[in-house]
């Protein structure tokens, strides 16, 4: 089974539907099977008193101003949706609240996301699960109970999931990564087991890949010198690139682990083999 390679978009469009259609062209260009968005009522989100305290932004100098000038509404979406369609890529977007679960249902999406931050927001898991599609579930900032109780929830709504090993940090030094308890997640929950992963470079995301991962998400970016949060920890065009290009050889390259010579070995060890006597090499 081939990796599922998402292009997390996120809010890295800056509120600009121009740039989420440049990321989409790259994504598609580059050979990612979807792009993923995020999706706020930014009223449900975060509290008033957030929303009216200072931020320096592009939009203005609230809170409030910046998280309204990143957050796409209907006619962006739509635009989006239209836009993917007409690029043969899939889309699809983690909620972070149940009115945007429901917004989002409105553009019959194949897949469904819950970010590391909201697997504790149990309703939120139930709305999600009911709709029976399959569904990434990122694990950074967990317990063992925390991804316990998301696993019984998907379960008992008969929902297709797989998890996706994260640390939510940004950008995650190397050395965070735990790229091990991929193993250990696949063990416990006997489950496909992805990576989204928020470390600067490639290195650890082709280990992961080597690990048996169903499923890889990395941020994509334009210039990871742009405005956002999330622009230090993502990928440029020609990083994605190369990361596809190399988890696709990868994966190739895991083969099935049996012992046996390769029918490309045969004329080679014959010639090398020349020498020693025929019994002794049976």
């Amino acid at each position: 089974m081939s990796i599922f390679i998402i292009a997390e978009i996120g809010i890295n469009h800056n509120g600009d539907v121009g740039i989420a259609k440049q990321l989409i062209d790259v994504a598609k260009d580059v050979g990612c099977d979807a792009v993923k968005f995020q999706k706020r009522a930014i009223d449900l989100v975060y509290s008033k008193e957030m929303l009216d305290s200072l931020r320096e932004s592009p939009w203005g100098t609230t809170q409030r101003a910046q998280k309204e000038g990143l957050e796409f509404g209907l006619k962006e979406y739509k635009e989006i949706d239209t836009y993917c369609k007409e690029k043969g890529i899939e889309w699809f977007a983690s909620a972070w609240d149940i009115e945007s679960q429901r917004f989002l249902r409105q553009f019959n999406l194949k897949y469904n996301k819950i970010a590391s931050a909201m697997i504790v927001y149990e309703d939120l898991l139930r709305e999600v699960a009911s709709e029976k599609k399959h569904t990434f579930i990122s694990t950074g900032m967990t317990e063992t109970g925390h991804i316990d109780r998301a696993v019984e929830i998907f379960r008992k709504a008969n929902c297709p999931f797989e998890l996706m090993h994260c640390v939510s940090t940004y950008p995650m030094d190397d050395e965070d990564a735990n790229l091990n308890r991929i193993k250990t997640l696949r063990d416990r929950y006997k489950c496909n087991v992805g990576y989204s992963g928020h470390e600067v470079g490639l290195a650890v995301s082709y280990a992961a890949a080597a690990l048996g991962i169903t499923s890889l998400e990395r941020h994509i970016t334009l210039d990871r010198a742009m405005y956002g949060s999330d622009q230090a920890a993502s990928v440029e065009s020609a990083g994605f690139r190369q990361l596809v290009g190399a988890i696709r050889k990868i994966e190739k390259a895991m083969g099935n682990g049996n012992i046996a010579m390769h029918h490309k070995e045969i004329a080679i060890a014959q010639k090398l083999r020349a020498h020693i006597p025929f019994e002794s090499h049976q």
